[in-house]
C-alpha cells in the first residue's frame, strides 16, 4: 500500500528548486516535511532534503516512515535519492537509488547514467541490465524538478522522458488552473496539475505553490480500487513563505 502512496508522492519532489536568480539557475536548498493521510487518518510522515554535495553536484534525499496506528502493523521505511548535475541550464542525472523495507517484500533499485557511453545500468533486487539513454532522459525524482523549471518558464506542455522500472516512459501532466490551498504554512495560491496513467483508473493531482517556486504543497492520489491518499506539507525550511 505504502509503495503506491509513495509513487504518487514522487510527484512532489524537490520542486522546491525555487530559482530566485533564474539567470544563474541556482536551486534553493531546503528541507520539507509532509503528512500522509487516508480518510483523514495519519499513516506516514515524509521528510525531503535538497542539498549540494562536496563535488558540486546536487542531491535530493527523501525518507518516509509509517506512523500512527498503522505503524503497529507495518514498519514501512522508504529511502530515495537522486544525484545530478546542472550543465548549461540542463539537468543531468547521475545516480538514482530507491529502497523500501518493512513491507511485505523488501525492494532495492539503483540506476546509473553513463553519459560517455550513452548507457543506463539498471539494478533491481540484485538483477542488472543495460539500456541506451534517450534525449533529455531524467530519473523519477529529477523530472519533478524539471516540472518546476517549466512552470516558472510559463510552459504549458509538460512532458518528460523518465527512466522508470528498467524502461523508458513518457510522463504527461495537464494544467487544470489555479486554486487556493489551506496549509499549516497558511493559505497559498497554487497551480493545479493532473497526471492520468494510460489505461488505468489511477490519477494523481498536485498543487504547486506559486510563491514557493512551484513547490508541490499537496498531492492527492487515487488508486485503481478508488482509495484516496492525500499528502500535505507540514513544515518548510530554506524557502521563505
Amino acid at each position: 500500500m505504502l509503495r503506491l502512496i509513495y509513487q504518487a508522492l514522487l510527484i512532489m519532489l524537490i520542486c522546491s528548486a525555487n530559482l530566485v536568480q533564474a539567470e544563474e539557475y541556482t536551486p534553493t536548498l531546503f528541507e520539507a516535511d509532509y503528512t500522509i493521510r487516508i480518510k483523514g487518518a495519519k499513516i506516514a510522515k515524509m521528510t525531503r532534503r535538497f542539498s549540494r554535495l562536496d563535488s558540486g553536484a546536487y542531491q535530493y534525499h527523501s525518507e518516509t516512515r509509517t506512523t500512527g496506528l498503522i505503524s503497529f502493523f507495518r514498519k514501512d521505511h522508504i529511502i530515495e535519492r537522486s544525484d545530478w548535475q546542472l550543465d548549461a541550464h540542463k539537468l543531468i542525472p547521475m545516480e538514482y537509488y530507491y529502497e523500501h523495507s518493512g513491507g511485505k517484500k523488501d525492494r532495492r533499485v539503483s540506476i546509473s547514467f553513463d553519459w560517455e557511453k550513452n548507457r543506463i545500468t539498471n539494478s533491481i533486487d540484485g538483477s542488472s541490465w543495460k539500456m541506451p539513454t534517450a534525449p533529455n532522459i531524467l530519473d523519477k525524482l529529477l523530472y519533478q524538478l524539471a516540472i518546476m523549471y517549466d512552470l516558472q518558464a510559463g510552459k504549458e506542455l509538460l512532458q518528460y522522458t523518465v527512466a522508470d522500472g528498467g524502461k523508458t516512459k513518457i510522463y504527461n501532466f495537464e494544467i487544470l488552473g489555479e486554486e487556493t490551498i489551506k496549509t499549516p504554512l497558511g493559505e497559498l495560491e497554487t497551480i493545479k496539475l493532473e497526471r492520468h496513467k494510460p489505461n488505468s483508473r489511477r490519477k494523481s493531482t498536485l498543487w504547486c505553490a506559486i510563491k514557493l517556486g512551484y513547490l508541490p504543497i499537496k498531492v492527492e492520489n487515487i488508486e485503481k480500487d478508488g482509495k484516496i491518499t492525500v499528502a500535505l506539507i507540514n513544515s518548510l525550511q530554506g524557502i521563505p513563505y
